[in-house]
């Protein structure tokens, strides 16, 4: 395969009517339609269709990957929900990812070019790995751009002495590991940012702690909200989870952490790397060492039986050598071996060589064979 493109949409808050998924037809004649998504891959040619005004119109989640590299991923989020400003202050300096406004929402644009991979990847499987993010960050959950962040500390766009947009990632849900992994941010980066949570408080996801904070809210809040559910309004869950969320991390059982600097991250990130390279060597060592000593163990095996067979030995290494193949000639050099190792064992080893030296005259003119010989010397 020369080349691959895979593309997949999703629609969440809205399903796509008949008109929409007839449009969207017109566009490919090729790709699976639903109420909620458009999927598509290329091996040849290319999409018909813009997918930024794909997003602007119908769907809420988009993402790309080709067999090349390239691996794109947009979200679409209801502007009233996002404070813009904190999302600026993240992507100030991060080249991947862009904001745009489009009506009422706001879409974000995340591009990266030449991600390494290992396997071959047809693309299916990431979106819905993926589509949590969304809700996340509805729900007040920034980590993803962190994420973002740390992608440009990668690219060491940052000095030294930059500060992390917060206090630290930790711990990381299954959708932002997906990320990670999707646009290739270093493992032992994320680890280190991982490794402090992104809202340092006691009992972060008690329910006990949710309860109460849900109960202390105005009768008045609680009412609006129970009513818009109640209309099917799809982001009442997303709210209510910013409000506890932003109520725990100001609350007095929250404990404040100084950021760290890049360069604290990457220090951190490069000991954890070093620590796993050792750990994989020991591993590595381990396996080895195990590998040896069953290695001994069968050879020592096969030594006593060969002892057991006495000069039933030599006189298969003679009918081997007899049969003049390549393969007969190895099987008498290993016998051979083996006999000078049992040879060793014993004392004896001065009767091997002159019986190996008989063999040797006997045979001097088969040289492949006088080659093999080579390991006995």
């Amino acid at each position: 395969m020369s080349e691959y493109q895979y593309y997949e949409f999703q629609a969440i808050d809205r399903p796509l009517s008949e008109a929409d998924r007839q449009a969207l037809r017109d566009l490919s004649t090729r790709a699976r339609i639903t109420a909620t998504s458009f999927t598509n891959s290329y091996e040849w040619g290319d999409f018909k269709g813009d997918p930024a005004k794909l997003m602007e119109r119908w769907f809420d989640l988009h993402l790309y990957l080709t067999n090349w590299g390239s691996r794109r991923l947009m979200i679409r989020l209801p502007k009233r929900l996002v404070d813009r400003r904190l999302l600026d202050a993240f992507l100030g300096e991060v080249d991947c990812a862009a904001l745009s406004v489009s009506g009422e929402n706001l879409i974000v644009d995340i591009s990266c070019d030449e991600v390494e991979f290992e396997d071959w990847d047809d693309g299916s499987g990431w979106l819905a790995a993926l589509a949590p993010l969304r809700s996340e960050v509805l729900a007040g959950d920034l980590r993803m751009f962190y994420l973002l962040w740390l992608a440009a500390v990668q690219a060491e766009v940052f000095e030294a002495d930059q500060p992390e947009p917060m206090p630290g990632i930790g711990p990381m849900s299954a959708s932002l590991e997906a990320f990670a992994e999707f646009f290739g941010i270093d493992s032992d980066l994320v680890q280190a940012a991982a490794e402090r949570s992104a809202v340092a408080m006691a009992s972060t996801s008690s329910p006990e702690a949710v309860r109460g904070i849900i109960s202390a809210m105005p009768d008045t809040d609680k009412t609006a909200m129970l009513s818009r559910l109640f209309n099917g309004d799809p982001y009442v869950g997303a709210e209510l989870r910013a409000k506890v969320r932003n109520r725990i991390a100001s609350g007095a059982d929250a404990t404040p952490i100084g950021a760290r600097t890049v360069g604290e991250l990457r220090a951190r990130a490069n000991a954890i790397g070093l620590a796993r390279e050792e750990a994989a060597a020991e591993k590595l060592a381990a396996e080895h060492k195990r590998r040896a000593k069953e290695a001994e163990k069968a050879r020592q095996a096969r030594l006593l039986a060969i002892a057991r067979r006495g000069e039933g030995v030599w006189r298969e290494v003679e009918a081997e050598i007899e049969r003049r193949s390549a393969a007969a000639y190895d099987k008498a050099a290993e016998l051979l071996l083996d006999l000078q190792a049992l040879a060793k064992q014993r004392g004896t080893i001065e009767d091997f060589l002159r019986r190996l030296h008989a063999i040797r005259e006997k045979h001097v003119r088969k040289e492949r064979f006088i080659e093999r010989l080579a390991a006995l010397e």
